[in-house]
């Protein structure tokens, strides 16, 4: 199956990793992959708590290398796709009717932002709003073209103060990130106390991640972490976060089968809770 956009790395350097979840180093293989360019990688279970990850893994500065010009191409190029399943995904956990009773200022911080077009949806609609994203092309594209204000950088480098944001939104972002404990730590810093956060991830206990294993479109060179939902629910209970609301979509990827029986699975998918992706809405306890 087609797998969504991977870097073709170069030579980089790597490390061994303990399991962000747990800080075991009690690995076993899981996933043997290939990367664009012939170089191969893997993903590795945790035997202690389940947490599946990249071991070993680029070490962050050859890693945030890889988001250059040809990766805000990609993002350039598909962004009204991914803005409309954003859109789709804040209906589905009913994000309007949670936050519509906050109180004034109404703050959207979007880590992970690409070119701004979420961020320019929001602040048409009454918030004030912020980006952050490591590719510096799509940030000064956004600031250029959306006219919206987008940090060059990783959240921590933002260095936004206390309680800054009443909602705050990533998609397809965590599974990037090398420290995700650290990051929602970040996130939770910033959030205001009556906070929500919106995460939105690839699941790799869904129907489409067992069928495939390691030509599953989301085993990428470039995620760092692959959640199920036990695990990510863990981590943010651990990190101080509530879950609210969550869904999950995605039964057949597009192509993999006809629509006759696309329709009916992704449908299963979605009520059943086996979906590829999964999105949740937390609040900050």
């Amino acid at each position: 199956m087609a797998k969504t956009w991977s870097s073709t790395p170069g030579v980089e350097r790597t490390e061994g990793v303990t399991c962000a979840l747990c800080g075991t180093q009690e690995p076993k293989p899981h996933l043997a992959c290939e990367a664009p360019g012939g170089s191969t990688f893997a993903f590795v279970r945790c035997r202690r708590c389940g947490l599946v990850y990249q071991d070993p893994r680029p070490v962050f500065e050859d890693l945030r290398r890889r988001y250059g010009p040809e990766y805000f191409a990609y993002e350039l190029a598909n962004e009204e796709n991914f803005f409309g399943l954003m859109r789709l995904g804040l209906a589905d956990v009913a994000f309007d009717r949670v936050t519509a009773g906050m109180p004034s200022p109404r703050t959207f911080l979007d880590v992970g932002c690409a070119t701004g077009m979420l961020l320019q949806w929001m602040q048409g609609r009454g918030w004030g709003v912020q980006g952050v994203d490591v590719c510096r092309e799509s940030a000064e594209y956004g600031e250029r073209v959306r006219g919206v204000h987008i940090h060059a950088g990783t959240l921590d480098e933002a260095r936004f103060p206390n309680r800054s944001f009443a909602a705050v939104h990533f998609s397809h972002l965590i599974e990037h990130v090398n420290d995700p404990r650290a990051f929602l730590r970040e996130v939770r810093r910033v959030l205001r106390d009556d906070g929500r956060a919106v995460i939105t991830t690839p699941n790799i206990d869904g129907f489409q991640a067992r069928l495939f294993g390691a030509r599953w479109r989301s085993a990428i060179v470039d995620h760092l972490v692959l959640f199920s939902r036990r695990t990510l629910l863990r981590m943010l209970a651990e990190e101080g976060f509530v879950i609210e609301r969550e869904v999950t979509w995605g039964g057949l990827a597009a192509g993999t089968a006809p629509v006759w029986l696309k329709r009916p699975v992704d449908r299963l998918a979605k009520r059943l809770g086996f979906g590829d992706v999964m999105l949740f809405l937390a609040r900050k306890s």
